[in-house]
């Protein structure tokens, strides 16, 4: 039976009005007509009335998370960490040593996750030597707030296998002291998935409710459609049974992991619900930690020697362009979309150069290739990867929380104030989305479009630098465009006929909200394909 939605409708469409009084919906969870409702009511007249008490938008899109890796460390396996819940050095340190307590009395291990010398200051250097100092036997990870590195002892370096003996993976390294020992610092994707991997194989017995309970929290903030920029194939057999369990609240879009000498999947795999739509490459690494690369240097500070970067620091890309290249091509090849963490200007130019070389190559046309994050990107760089057909997926959050680390401790006010220039792109005429990239930060999607709008940090602080947003392209950024980023342009996105109902109801207008406004959104039911799931 189809099903009329009646109450204040935003569509959010780019084109028909702006402002309706109905939504219909026929039995397959497809949206018929937007309009009034009297008009819609007498033309269906069997539909059922459903009366939704506030604002009817559609359901936001998170074109850039991780869900599967953060199911794990946002659970009850991992000491959180992050300063948005331990805002002090001297809480961190004394959580982690609780945690270690209690580890010791079972025999268990402690994983944690958030730490971040650059929010949280005062906190000592991590490495081997004081995580053996705090932890003894009990095996000890901490995974740094971005995800780019993790710090371990002796006694979790030998659970994950890990010796002076161990190579660096490629594109990625594990720190060692002068004479060549281990210093408890694996930097980069894949040295952490070496540290992490008996954390996330001793969840897979549970898997299927901590990835069923974070997609729930998800559709609980106004998510419909997620984006899994690490995917990992084995989490297929959980989906599928929270899918038959009717326990799958929105529906994901995955990237397979690139790797030196990979061989990409067969494409054309999946439905409307689930399935690949790219595959995900590396050029550089976190500012938080020093491996980004640009054109200039990092600030001499008391945060950045924190840090341990010398006076005058550069940082440089995790492959080459030879290697970028080599790793790209059999995926670009086989006609994949490809999303690229690119944070450093450098890093940024390098992966433009590989992408128009395989875009040249392959005689690409909707590509649709991707550059994740872009936080020192220069409007000429926006501009040169609009021409290309390459579209971007900014980090705007990062405003939020490090605005004033930036500007004051990083890069100074003409690099740190630019950054995340979501305006910039815009005005490149790009579709630009914008996301939370998984557990870094709070999945917040309308704190990310009044922050792309304001360019304000929490401290109230207005970046010196970058351009604002307007409201239609703020909205836009986790609506049509993350759908359109997604090949999933003709399924969600707006209210429009022919597309899913996917819609939240939300307490305010998000179209005449102040910016303060819409950041305190409240999302008070999720519809997925006309059935509520939250």
């Amino acid at each position: 039976m189809s099903i009329l939605f009646a109450g204040r409708v935003r569509p959010l469409a780019p084109t028909g009005p702006d402002l309706a009084e109905a939504v219909l919906v026929d039995d397959d969870g497809r949206i018929l007509a937007v309009g009034a409702t009297d008009a819609l009511a007498a033309a269906h007249p069997s539909a059922q009335r459903e009366r939704l008490d506030g604002w009817i938008m559609p359901g936001l899109i998170e074109p850039h998370g991780h869900p599967g890796t953060a199911a794990v460390l946002l659970s009850d396996r991992v000491v959180d960490l992050r300063p948005v819940v331990v805002p002090t050095a001297a809480q961190v340190m004394d959580t982690l040593r609780a945690a270690i307590s209690r580890a010791a009395e079972s025999s268990g291990s402690v994983f944690a996750n958030g730490w971040d010398a650059l929010l949280q200051r005062g906190l000592p250097e991590p490495g081997r030597a004081l995580l053996d100092e705090m932890a003894g036997s009990v095996p000890l990870v901490i995974v740094h707030n971005s995800g780019h590195s993790a710090y371990f002892n002796t006694a979790a370096a030998d659970v994950a296998g890990i010796s002076r003996d161990t190579p660096d993976p490629p594109g990625a390294s594990f720190g060692r002291d002068a004479s060549g020992d281990l210093s408890g610092v694996a930097q980069e994707a894949r040295a952490v998935e070496i540290v992490t991997a008996p954390l996330l194989s001793a969840a897979q017995a549970d898997i299927v409710g901590l990835l069923g309970a974070h997609v729930e929290d998800l559709a609980r903030r106004g998510c419909t459609t997620v984006a899994d920029l690490s995917w990992n194939p084995a989490l297929n057999p959980a989906v599928e049974a929270l899918r038959a369990a009717g326990r799958l609240p929105v529906r994901l879009r995955w990237y397979e992991m690139s790797r030196p000498g990979g061989a990409p999947r067969a494409r054309g795999a999946g439905d409307a619900m689930t399935r690949q739509v790219g595959v995900k490459t590396w050029s550089d690494g976190s500012p938080w930690i020093g491996n980004i690369a640009t054109s200039f240097p990092y600030l001499d500070t008391e945060a950045t020697r924190a840090l341990g970067l010398e006076p005058g620091h550069v940082g440089r890309t995790n492959y080459s362009p030879d290697e970028l290249l080599a790793i790209a091509e059999p995926y670009a090849a086989a006609g994949w979309q490809l999303a690229c963490h690119a944070h450093g200007d450098l890093a940024i130019d390098q992966t433009l150069d590989v992408y128009e070389e395989l875009i040249r190559r392959h005689g690409s046309v909707d590509h649709r290739h991707r550059l994740e994050h872009v936080g020192a990107m220069t409007p000429g760089q926006f501009r040169r990867a609009a021409a290309l057909g390459v579209t971007v997926s900014l980090f705007v959050d990062h405003i939020t929380y490090w605005g004033d680390v930036l500007v004051d401790d990083l890069f100074g006010p003409e690099r740190g104030g630019a950054w995340a220039d979501a305006g910039a792109a815009f005005a490149a005429g790009h579709r630009a989305s914008f996301h939370n990239d998984g557990w870094v930060t709070p999945t917040e999607p309308f704190r990310n479009m009044a922050v792309a709008e304001t360019r304000t940090s929490r401290t109230g602080r207005v970046m010196p630098g970058g351009s604002p947003v307007g409201r239609r392209q703020s909205l836009a950024a986790h609506t049509v465009n993350a759908a359109w980023q997604l090949f999933s342009e003709n399924e969600v996105g707006s209210l429009s006929p022919g597309l899913f109902a996917d819609l939240i109801v939300v307490d305010r207008d998000p179209l005449e909200a102040t910016p303060d406004e819409l950041a305190e959104t409240e999302v008070r039911a999720t519809y997925l394909a006309g059935r509520r799931v939250v």
